[in-house]
């Protein structure tokens, strides 16, 4: 199995290094049988080849069986005429990645912000929304007809409302059993409204997972005051980006933030944050979003090939990062420590190393222990327990008693006008 690593900008080479330097150990370790292949990206590729990203890099990204892409400075890029493709968004909507996962969890030891600690995940839909360079089949979904007039197209359809929440009640139904859906329906009555109309179809489809509606507003004001309240929040696209940078960095840093974006044949994993060319080549980058990014992008595979070896991996590398944020003295400088990305790196690896080790060590007795002691690992990403055959999340069962689902103990509305 090949994974295409795109290093990206500023920081991201030192950053997806370690990345995959983490996934190299646990392929050795384990025997995944995975093979990287690396392609320059970004202003590096614009210096030499003309464009940020070019077709050859994109087909290749097409045949991979996974990706890892560092930080991109789009913001720096010229327009797409000059050869100014922003990666990212090019390889959502090229490889239909409509789902973005975004978990944020409060840790043992470190510091976070909010009033309650948090262990939430935003399903963010990844495809639609706002954002001007992928919600348009040609041209971009914001122009100026006038020099003083600037216009915005937001798209929101019910097959891609319907998939994003979909992908939400599946993960929920594996975690604590509760999705918020988030919206902003006061206002955008008829593009929010179908959004909220498909999340309430797939509502009453799963009757076991409680179900609630936030506006985008109090939503916000609640990751502060009482983020223990949220399992899964589903969202679109651009509420779902701003949702999940404030509830990383409440739960302690958005450094320490994973994510992929994943579709239905293809995933990637990518950091949270940006490209940080300030502190570039200074070995200063925190690496750990990319590498629970990765750890992220494994379990999506495993769960692909049902080879339980993946999760194994994802877990074995969750669980060496909490190790060593939990001790002050093997945190980046951001967290207050005093290692660098490589010294960082070279900790990582030691942690991770000594973990397989361990379970190496500890192996359960028989086939049936193997597995259920498998899958009783947290749901640290978007967890991982068994579940029926073709699900594309899975996480753990949530144990405490739920509120029963409104939207099963009647008919909401159907049409944009008629929502609440």
């Amino acid at each position: 199995m090949r994974i295409v690593v795109l290093p990206g900008d500023g920081i991201g080479p030192e950053i997806s290094a370690a990345a995959v330097e983490v996934l190299g150990l646990v392929n050795r370790d384990l025997g995944l049988g995975l093979e990287f292949e690396t392609h320059e990206i970004g202003l590096v590729r614009l210096k030499t080849g003309g464009t940020t990203f070019p077709a050859a890099v994109l087909e290749r990204c097409r045949a991979a069986d996974g990706l890892l892409l560092g930080p991109v400075s789009h913001s720096d890029y010229p327009g797409r005429a000059e050869g100014g493709i922003n990666v990212s968004a090019e390889l959502r909507i090229a490889l239909d990645l409509y789902v973005n996962i975004r978990p944020s969890r409060s840790r043992d030891g470190l510091a976070h912000y909010g009033r309650t600690p948090m262990d939430l995940v935003i399903v963010r839909e990844n495809t639609e929304g706002f954002y001007a360079d992928r919600n348009m089949h040609l041209g971009s979904g914001e122009f100026m007809p006038t020099p003083d007039l600037a216009l915005s197209v937001r798209k929101i359809t019910a097959a891609g409302s319907r998939r994003i929440a979909a992908a939400a009640f599946e993960l929920a139904g594996s975690r604590r059993r509760k999705v918020t859906a988030v919206h902003k329906r006061n206002v955008l009555k008829v593009s929010e409204g179908l959004f909220l109309r498909e999340v309430r179809k797939l509502a009453r489809e799963h009757p076991d997972v409680a179900y609630e509606e936030q506006l985008i507003d109090s939503t916000a004001a609640l990751l502060v005051r009482d983020a223990r309240r949220f399992d899964v929040i589903v969202t679109t696209n651009m509420f779902g980006d701003i949702l999940s940078d404030e509830a990383a960095e409440l739960s302690g840093s958005l450094g320490l933030a994973g994510s992929i974006n994943a579709g239905d044949a293809h995933c990637m994993a990518q950091a949270q944050h940006g490209s940080a060319p300030d502190i570039a080549g200074r070995d200063l980058a925190n690496p750990v979003s990319l590498v629970l990014s990765a750890a992220m992008l494994l379990d999506w595979m495993g769960r692909r090939r049902d080879d339980r070896r993946f999760a194994r991996a994802a877990d074995t590398i969750d669980r060496s990062v909490d190790a060593l944020l939990k001790d002050p003295a093997t945190r980046t400088a951001d967290l207050g420590g005093k290692l660098g990305t490589k010294a960082f790196t070279a900790a990582a690896l030691g942690g991770v190393a000594g973990m397989v080790e361990a379970l190496e060590d500890t192996k359960p007795a028989n086939t049936t222990e193997a597995v259920e002691a498998l899958f009783e690992v947290l749901a640290r990403h978007v967890g991982r327990v068994k579940s029926k055959k073709g699900s594309k999340l899975r996480g753990r069962p949530g144990r405490s008693r739920q509120p029963k689902n409104p939207a099963c103990s009647g008919e909401p509305p159907d049409s944009p006008d008629e929502a609440k």
